[in-house]
Parts: structure tokens; C-alpha cells; sequence
């Protein structure tokens, strides 16, 4: 990494998390789980009962993709659909006791590979960094969510008025 494009917060972060889930697959690789039911795992052990939509959300892909998913892992004893209590047209998501060992073998090794990557990093700076990051988020969400108050009448920033 010599060149300033390569230090962008975009291609550190992506880097990071491209790094971080290579890691963590090569410490998973016995149970048999792809990188995309991992996280679907996770978010269904981080929300019990969500939904499909609010999975493929978490995901960034389709729905559909995540139905055929669930499908898969639901036929392995990993998670099951439950009817929902407030609207029958539902599946509420929840882990089967597979799906939890499952999650909490992979989280034993999660502070591990933490660990790993800030080696070398004073606990000082893992704070800030973590406060950095955390605060990146923030920003960012907040863009998000006044960028989608176009319809409101504000004016999206366009790649031709970035430019005058």
C-alpha cells in the first residue's frame, strides 16, 4: 500500500472487513457454513424473531436470495420459521439449539481474531479507533437518511453540481 487511492477510509475499511471475514471463515471452516449463513446467522442470533426483509436488509441482497438461504439452512437444522404472532403472512426467524451452538462456537473465536488485528495497538488507540469508527457510522447514517429527504423538497447533491 504505497499509493494515497489505497489509503481512502473506503478501501481501508472494505479491506478490514474483507480480512476479518476471511479470518474468521478460516477459523469456521469445520461446520460446514458458507461466509453468507454466518452472517445470516449472526443477524438472527442478534435478532431473534426478525424477519426475512429485515434479514436481506442486514445482508444487502434480495429477499429472494435470502428465502432460498433459509431454505438451505433450515433443511440442515440451523435456523427455523415460526409463524408471526401480530401478521400471518409472516415467518419470524429463530436459531434451532445447532444454530445456537453454532453461533456461540464462532463468537468464542471472534475476540480472538480481534485480538489478531490489533496487535500492536495500544488499548488507547483501539479505543479511538473503535470511537473513530463508531462515529463514521453516525455521520454516514445521518447523510443516508437526509439524502432520502429528497421527496421532501431537498435537493440531492448530483455528480453535476458537485462539479460547479
Amino acid at each position: 500500500m504505497t499509493s494515497n487511492a489505497e489509503h481512502t477510509l473506503g478501501f481501508l475499511v472494505h479491506t478490514v472487513g474483507r480480512l476479518l471475514r476471511k479470518r474468521l471463515e478460516q477459523m469456521a471452516v469445520n461446520t460446514s457454513l458458507s461466509a453468507a449463513q454466518w452472517r445470516l446467522l449472526f443477524s438472527v442470533a442478534k435478532e431473534e424473531g426478525t424477519t426475512q426483509a429485515r434479514i436481506a436488509e442486514f445482508l444487502e441482497i434480495e429477499p429472494i436470495s435470502v428465502s432460498r438461504m433459509l431454505d438451505r439452512m433450515e433443511q440442515g437444522g440451523w435456523v427455523e420459521r415460526r409463524p408471526d404472532a401480530s401478521d400471518r403472512r409472516v415467518r419470524a426467524i429463530f436459531l434451532t439449539e445447532l444454530g445456537r451452538e453454532a453461533f456461540l462456537y464462532v463468537k468464542s473465536f471472534a475476540g480472538e481474531v480481534t485480538e489478531e488485528a490489533f496487535a500492536g495497538i495500544s488499548k488507547a488507540d483501539q479505543k479511538i479507533i473503535m470511537q473513530g469508527l463508531e462515529r463514521v457510522i453516525e455521520n454516514l447514517n445521518n447523510s443516508i437518511t437526509s439524502s432520502q429527504d429528497v421527496e421532501d423538497g431537498t435537493e440531492a447533491k448530483t455528480l453535476e453540481s458537485a462539479h460547479q
